[in-house]
């Protein structure tokens, strides 16, 4: 850090700048995720302790030649048992002790249910050799599980980074499905407009059963154009616009999850048109990247390596793009666990590691200024310069404060700042503010941080959950604070 004194105005203001930390920041809500699932039928539920290891120890996992450091962790419950029948109160309350266990360890989850995930093999017309019955539930089934899991999906909102849309088809993938309109070539090859339309009833309902700032993320750029606009949108219908983002409504809180990243031209399927009653499928890959590219600067991406085949597309640069494509479409988090073919090739050609530092949000705070002196009852203007050198920037609501630490008694003032940390996208951002200090504020030297905690109440004092800027000597470990090694005199 080296610090310079400018003048502005007659006032005398401390210039800052900063270093950047190189290291993979164990940061909410963004990076690998370690997979966990368990059955209705054999619920295994989560331990704390482990949990807690994957923040605190770097985890080899599987057949992956890299190790990582997780705040989140993928959940898959499959309602197995329950198929014909209401989701049992022993399940709900296992499913409680696995928010708690999560809770208790400091990370977050990405949840998703289905009821099977077994693929049936056969002489079958699929071009996955993927014959029917699939295996999930009917449709009054499903809209009454999640009418029972919604009140503790509200309840431990906390704690769930974001939901998987789930339920529809084996593995939840949204495809394979008996009753909510099959597109393979099993059935008639399209999805008609009735099947759009339960799936849209589901996507609202489980939309509907989580708070207004919790996203749903879906598997294909299609099922939100059809949500968005109904059964016969095209593939061209229009993204996100920069007006609608973070604003509660629904458009706004569907995200994506791709579970083929990188593994075919149209990643199995994750970019193509499924049609509708009145309009045959037509090729899509161009239209459904563009949207895709443009949509989820707002929303939340994510998902998992499924085939190293698409190589050398899916290496690092310059052989392939893994980059440039998690880069474009703003990815948050992977899978640390599969597939660990591609993975460990980008272990192995040296982009693993700018990886981990990138998915989701990195903000590395390059200068402040701040007034030397100050007076009761008038206002510090504050300047930041803040470069978010990931690929996505935060996809849930989190708040940016400026804490005042009176270096003589200890006692802190903290003032919330205007800046929505959603809207620091990838790139530098200039960050000015004008705060008004209080008459009531005693007099003395003051120490400052910035603070970026959960939004929730019942986490915000959690350092695991607070945002950990990627700069070398500003963490404060016991407090979740960033120290900005500045300081102002109230006089």
């Amino acid at each position: 850090m080296s610090a310079t004194f400018v003048l502005g105005s007659c006032t005398t203001y401390r210039r800052l700048t900063y270093n950047e930390d190189n290291a993979d920041i164990v940061n909410p809500e963004r990076g690998f995720y370690i997979p966990s699932g368990t059955r209705a039928s054999n619920f295994v539920p989560l331990d704390a302790a482990m949990l807690k290891s994957y923040r605190e120890s770097p985890q080899h996992i599987a057949k992956a030649t890299y190790k990582v450091n997780a705040s989140l962790i993928y959940r898959g419950y499959v309602l197995d048992i329950f198929k014909d029948k209401p989701i049992s109160q022993e399940f709900l309350n296992n499913l409680q002790k696995d928010f708690d266990a999560v809770r208790s360890a400091g990370l977050k989850m990405i949840i998703r249910f289905a009821y099977t995930n077994t693929a049936k093999d056969g002489n079958c017309n699929s071009e996955y050799k993927i014959c029917p019955p699939y295996g999930d539930a009917p449709v009054q089934v499903v809209f009454h599980h999640i009418e029972q899991l919604k009140p503790l999906l509200q309840k431990n909102a906390d704690v769930i980074a974001i939901m998987q849309e789930g339920f529809i088809g084996i593995w939840g993938e949204n495809y394979f499905t008996d009753y909510f309109g099959d597109a393979s070539t099993n059935g008639i090859g399209k999805i008609t407009d009735s099947g759009w339309n339960l799936r849209n009833q589901l996507l609202k309902r489980l939309l509907d059963a989580l708070p207004k700032d919790r996203m749903v993320q879906v598997r294909t750029p299609q099922i939100k154009q059809k949500y968005a606009y109904g059964p016969s949108a095209t593939v061209t219908s229009a993204p996100l616009e920069l007006q609608e983002a973070f604003n509660g409504e629904d458009k706004s809180r569907i995200g994506f999850h791709n579970d083929c990243f990188l593994s075919s031209p149209d990643d199995y399927g994750t970019y193509m048109d499924y049609g509708s009653s009145t309009q045959s499928r037509k090729p899509a890959n161009e239209f459904l990247r563009k949207y895709i590219e443009a949509d989820t600067k707002f929303t939340a991406v994510g998902g998992e390596t499924c085939d190293d085949t698409f190589s050398p597309q899916n290496d690092c640069e310059p052989a392939g793009h893994a980059e440039t494509e998690m880069k474009n479409m703003h990815y948050s988090f992977l899978n640390a666990a599969y597939n660990t073919d591609v993975d460990n090739d980008w272990d192995s050609s040296g982009c693993m590691n700018s990886i981990k530092r990138k998915l989701g949000y990195r903000f590395v705070l390059k200068e402040t200024r701040f007034q030397k002196k100050v007076k009761r009852g008038e206002s510090l203007n504050i300047f930041f310069e803040m470069d978010n050198a990931g690929y996505a920037s935060p996809f849930n609501p989190r708040p940016l404060e400026l804490v005042l630490r009176n270096e003589q008694t200890k006692e802190e003032k903290i003032i919330l700042l205007k800046t929505d940390v959603r809207f620091l996208f990838t790139g530098l951002h200039e960050i000015k503010e004008e705060i008004q200090i209080s008459k009531n504020l005693p007099i003395g030297k003051y120490h400052l941080f910035l603070f970026l905690p959960d939004a929730n109440i019942g986490l915000s004092n959690r350092p695991e959950y607070c945002l950990r800027l990627a700069n070398l000597d500003t963490w404060e470990n016991n407090t979740g604070y960033n120290d900005l090694h500045q300081t102002i005199s109230v006089k």
